[in-house]
């Protein structure tokens, strides 16, 4: 087996069980092209989008919280987000209290 056959048999993990169950709208050619591209960033980069994506879900997450609570203030928000976060025992545990629903 040569590393192309590995390579190969990544790439048909990652994109077959997506097509199967039609979990995807990127087809198997796109998707290895993604992979290709992925395979050559640094480290660094690859941390930096991953860094991207979670404060871009944070902001959509804080976004949900102002409209459904408009009259909080910033700290009560923060404290909404945390504890959704963290789940209500670890909240509770690292700050004592659970923020108001």
């Amino acid at each position: 087996m040569t590393l192309e056959d590995l390579r190969i048999g990544v790439d048909e993990r990652m994109t077959c069980p997506h097509f199967k169950f039609g979990k995807s709208d990127t087809s198997p050619e796109a998707q290895r092209v993604q992979y290709d591209i992925y395979r050559g960033m640094s480290p660094a980069r690859k941390f930096q989008l991953i860094f991207d994506t979670y404060e871009m879900g944070r902001q959509l997450a804080m976004a949900g919280l102002r409209m459904r609570h408009p009259n909080a203030t910033k700290e009560e928000l923060w404290r909404l987000w945390a504890q959704q976060h963290l789940g209500r025992e670890l909240f509770e545990k690292v700050y004592g209290v659970a923020a108001r629903e």
